[in-house]
């Protein structure tokens, strides 16, 4: 029990922030379709979110060299927690995409702070167990955070003042903690050409990741509003989907273990294609049905990012790993702040099955990519160990990096 409880401080910080940020992305939909926004207006705040992480993830390493983590990390949770309270002031989908740019620094702030904290805390003998205790409780609390929007009354106040609560409260365990500050290491270098230059598919497949999890995640409320489930059972909509990649981590990492990465790329792209289309051709089924068919395409879809990722360090040099995670991120960002947008425009023109449809054609572009990449370069057999890669700040590649080495 001696390492959870050194980590306390860090994982219970990890688990407020998840739970104000996790709730926020679903809260805005509902409450912009009460107070009469339209479907692009609302994919406009999903995008919002991930153009402010992106902005925070290169920030934030420049700023902690200036005025310290403790400092920084207080600066993000105040930024945070008055974008949530924002909300409650105006009914202007434009000022609420500011407010979630606000919230997406926040968010990148923080988990760019936690983790250069972890990462000075482990050791080589620590680092698997903290690692895992650390993606649980980022995971764990995902899941939670989906199922609080059928707790919480979007068009209230009270809702968007309780997550501005938890986010403050965020703040106490670090700065009550009795762990010394990090020394802030070296920020990664951001060098987009070099996970283009490694491994084309991966940069594909991360793209991908992103238009599967930005769009459902920012855009599936609309979808679930359009076809027929109330707020709580969108909470248990979206909920399906975290459980179910959460689920397949294991599995599909023994797979890519043991077989051609690429073809466990291209097997999960076909079965997300089968989910996509059970979908878009059942939206008028039964709750149930729409809760497992969210639960498939969390399977099919979730392990993309960190397949994608191990390919990439497949054929990377040990020094290129930080750089290289960072530059996926990059590309992860690219693809999240466009999907949401892209997404809201189509299902408000063509209706709810447009969400999938817009999703089952990237994923038939990376298969064909994928095959294209098959016949133009051989796979290696010096590969590095599947590692589920979170998307959370550009040091989580100096916290991933030993494990690929191995």
């Amino acid at each position: 029990m001696r390492l959870p409880l050194s980590f306390a401080a860090l994982v219970l910080s990890t688990i407020l922030l998840q739970l104000s940020s996790g709730t926020v992305a679903p809260l805005d939909a509902l409450a912009g379709i009460g107070a009469g926004f339209s479907t692009t207006q609302i994919g406009l705040l999903g995008s919002a979110h991930y153009l402010g992480f992106f902005a925070g993830c290169w920030w934030t390493p420049r700023l902690l060299g200036s005025i310290g983590p403790s400092r920084a990390y207080a600066a993000f949770t105040a930024l945070g927690a008055i974008g949530l309270l924002a909300h409650t002031l105006v009914n202007d989908p434009y000022a609420w995409a500011v407010f979630r740019m606000a919230t997406g620094v926040c968010v990148a702030g923080c988990y760019t702070v936690i983790e250069a904290w972890l990462q000075a805390d482990v050791t080589n003998e620590s680092r698997g167990r903290a690692m895992g205790i650390y993606r649980v409780a980022d995971l764990g609390t995902a899941l939670v955070a989906q199922l609080l929007i059928g707790v919480l009354d979007p068009q209230s106040y009270v809702s968007y003042n309780l997550l501005a609560m938890v986010c403050c409260a965020a703040l106490l365990p670090l700065t009550l903690t009795t762990s010394r500050p990090p020394v802030m290491p070296a920020t990664p270098r951001l060098e987009p050409g070099l996970a283009w230059r490694i491994s084309p598919l991966a940069v594909a497949g991360v793209l991908t990741s992103a238009l599967s999890g930005a769009s459902f995640r920012m855009v599936g409320p609309i979808y679930g509003q359009e076809v027929g489930l109330s707020a709580d059972r969108i909470a248990v909509f979206l909920a399906a989907y975290v459980a179910g990649g959460a689920a397949a981590q294991f599995p599909v990492g023994w797979l890519a273990d043991r077989y051609d990465r690429r073809h466990v790329l291209i097997g999960l792209s076909a079965a997300a294609i089968a989910a996509c289309t059970a979908t878009a051709l059942m939206s008028d089924a039964s709750p149930g049905t729409i809760y497992a068919l969210a639960a498939f395409f969390g399977v099919t879809t979730f392990p993309i990012y960190s397949i994608s990722a191990s390919h990439a360090h497949d054929f990377a040099e040990s020094g290129q790993r930080v750089a290289l995670s960072a530059a996926l991120m990059f590309w992860f960002a690219v693809g999240a702040i466009a999907a949401p947008y892209a997404a809201s425009v189509l299902l408000g023109r063509y209706g709810p099955p447009a969400l999938f449809i817009l999703i089952g054609i990237g994923h038939v572009g990376l298969i064909v990519f994928g095959l294209a990449r098959m016949q133009a370069r051989p796979t290696t057999d010096d590969r590095t160990p599947y590692v589920y890669a979170p998307r959370t700040s550009f040091l989580i590649g100096r916290l991933l990096g030993r494990f690929r080495d191995r």
